[in-house]
């Protein structure tokens, strides 16, 4: 019985998560904040639809495993060193004397000196998932205040893990020496990655090398798997969390050549066991003590976006850096975090705070990251209307330095984007002694570069500030090289505005945002995929002694005809990505005796249309490429149609309806 009921209390979980999450990413919203309202309602301090359960509580504690999983293996100590001023010097100031205010300010309230530190470091804290979704949803991952707030985070989840080992110790009996404790967790946290190395190095890359070579996804997912749980039960065992083994595992699988892959494997893990913990915090918040505690919440609140925003803006000030971008990093991180929760909850169990000390912090905490996304979408705009002068100065700086670089050029073309396929484009052109100019917002590419005599520049190509400072009317062509189509779109729309003529050569990766860019203003999209299929043909047709004009010809018409032959390829029941569903593809439906179809014209069933169509039938040994619109369907005949996977279920059910 007690097995349907735990049944029964995930279901439920699952449908309000369903229409929590559906209805927040139509607002663009964090699926975060869906969870935690659907613990809100669905816990014992609202509905009671979620009694407390052990098993969900498990769940919800390998969400947080999961999660320091995947910041283990995103952490790289070569990312640290080159980013060491922004994350050491900015995110160790901010962490330091945020803990240092917020501990000081709960220690006057009331509160004793263990549970101050940790509300300390609770507020300090902000959350990394929401923050990265939404700057790169925005494009602004790579902007300054995007660099700067990524580098803050990077400090705060590190700062995380050694939170993870004094907890436990600040909760013990007060008789015990808590400077000899803290020296015993720091040595066992000390064995632990002793041990951790010790294996990542000499054993976890055999062991994927192993596992790789049997070219079996299911022994892969459940090789991550028992690693990831075994790194956080070893900790585990040593009295340490169980996230802090789990960190550890990460970061030594994050300096292998399996990190992407491994990533990619854990994630729907992480994202399902996070859910559930987020969940499960939002079930701890009784609604009622909003109306109790609503001055100390406010308070709180205020703390994080007023006295966090500011030390965010003043840190960021002392760095050199404008106002400007002081005020949007200050907005993009003045709230709280996943990992505030992941520590609150931890000092719950351990009985550092009590319930009633924990819900205000708990709801000022959930109320913050429901605001976060609204000032994170804004900050540009806020920025723009409160600091412009003094905002946009370095911008200008830098534009009339580029503007002054290229003003004796022309005829010369713009490569948006300087990695791999940028430079080999410069390497191209050079040759032939056309001049160049390009773009790229990774600061180590662009030094290296400049170094090497490159005419290369640290720009972001989607303000068309800097596309003009490089001669956008002058220039003979814009090549955008990067494989993001949302930023390709933005670029194409800003050149567009101003320049109408100019030829825009656009790579894309797969070709299912072809029709975007043209529509944007591409003059050419060129699908990776597609072109190394042709390269392939024309190497193998010569190989088998075809004639080069002949295939010279069919490259030419393949391209001519916006790769439409190429585009139409069976995918099968496998999609790579929900936006696959909407996809074109081919799909071939044989009709079996008695289907609906059978003795009908072909014009008669209504297979054509603005993307659905009958592309070919092939019946016995012979094709009818394309069939002519009086042909009768007979039984056996094999209908090769193209369209989208919601069209092709729709023509089949039509097809085959008896």
């Amino acid at each position: 019985m007690e097995q349907h009921s735990i049944f029964l209390d995930i279901l439920i979980l699952m449908a309000l998560s369903v229409v929590a999450v559906a209805a927040l990413r139509r607002l663009n919203l964090s699926p975060i904040l869906g969870y935690l309202f659907v613990g809100v309602i669905a816990g014992p301090h609202a509905l009671a639809w979620l009694p407390e359960s052990e098993a969900i509580q498990l769940f919800a504690e390998m969400g947080v495993v999961f999660l320091l999983f995947t910041i283990g293996l995103e952490f790289s100590i070569s990312q640290l060193v080159a980013m060491r001023t922004a994350v050491l010097g900015l995110g160790g100031a901010q962490v330091v004397i945020s803990i240092t205010i917020g501990g000081v300010i709960a220690y006057f309230a009331g509160m004793p000196w263990e549970a101050s530190l940790i509300i300390g470091a609770i507020l300090a804290l902000s959350s990394t998932a929401l923050v990265g979704k939404q700057l790169n949803e925005q494009l602004e991952i790579q902007s300054r205040h995007g660099r700067l707030s990524i580098s803050v985070l990077l400090f705060q989840d590190i700062a995380v893990v050694p939170f993870l080992v004094i907890i436990p110790i600040l909760a013990s009996d007060g008789n015990h020496d808590i400077g000899l404790a803290l020296l015993v967790a720091l040595a066992k946290g000390a064995l632990a990655f002793a041990m951790m190395y010790g294996i990542g190095r000499y054993a976890l890359r055999p062991v994927f090398h192993a596992v790789s070579t049997a070219k079996s996804s299911e022994l892969f997912t459940l090789t991550t798997l028992l690693i990831a749980l075994t790194a956080a039960a070893i900790t585990a065992s040593l009295g340490l969390s169980l996230a802090l083994g789990a960190f550890l595992a990460g970061m030594m699988l994050g300096e292998t050549e399996y990190r992407h892959q491994i990533e990619v494997e854990i994630r729907p893990f992480r994202d399902i066991l996070m859910g559930l913990f987020f969940i499960s915090v939002g079930a701890l918040l009784n609604v009622n003590t909003i109306f109790e505690y609503w001055l100390s919440i406010l308070l709180i609140i205020a703390g994080l976006i007023l006295l966090k925003g500011l030390l965010v803006a003043a840190l960021t000030r002392l760095m050199g850096y404008e106002n400007g971008v002081a005020f949007r990093t200050a907005m993009v991180l003045a709230h709280g975090s996943e990992f505030g929760f992941a520590l609150l909850t931890l000092s719950l169990q351990h009985d550092l705070l009590s319930d009633d000390d924990s819900q205000p912090i708990l709801a000022a905490l959930i109320f913050s990251m429901a605001l976060a996304p609204i000032m994170i979408r804004y900050n540009g705009t806020l920025a723009k209307r409160f600091f412009r002068s003094s905002y946009l100065k370095g911008r200008q700086m830098q534009t009339t330095r580029i503007s002054n670089a290229c003003s004796n050029l022309s005829d010369h073309v713009i490569l948006c984007g300087f990695g791999r396929i940028g430079q080999n484009l410069a390497s191209f052109l050079k040759e032939e002694n056309i001049p160049y100019v390009g773009f790229d917002t990774n600061s180590s590419v662009i030094k290296d570069a400049w170094e090497a005599g490159e005419s290369v520049y640290f720009g972001d190509a989607t303000h068309r500030d800097m596309l003009r400072a490089a001669g956008l009317n002058r220039a003979k062509a814009i090549v955008i090289t990067f494989d993001e189509a949302q930023t390709a779109t933005r670029i194409i729309e800003g050149v567009r505005r101003h320049n109408n003529s100019i030829p825009i050569i656009v790579r894309t990766k797969h070709d299912e945002h072809f029709e975007a860019l043209e529509q944007a203003g591409a003059s050419e999209v060129v699908p990776d995929a597609l072109e190394a299929s042709m390269m392939l043909a024309s190497r193998l047709l010569r190989m088998l002694d075809v004639d080069d004009d002949e295939v010279e010809r069919l490259i030419k018409n393949a391209r001519e005809n916006k790769y439409h032959r190429l585009r139409q390829v069976f995918s099968g029941d496998k999609l790579d990505t929900i936006d696959d569903v909407n996809r074109e593809r081919k799909h071939t439906i044989v009709l079996p005796p008695g289907s609906h179809a059978i003795g009908h014209a072909v014009s008669d069933l209504g297979l054509s249309g603005d993307h659905l169509s009958l592309s070919a039938v092939r019946r016995g040994r012979e094709k009818f490429t394309p069939p002519s619109a009086d042909m009768k369907l007979q039984a056996g005949d094999a209908l090769i149609l193209q369209g989208s996977s919601e069209e092709l279920a729709h023509a089949e059910k039509v097809l085959l309806r008896g």
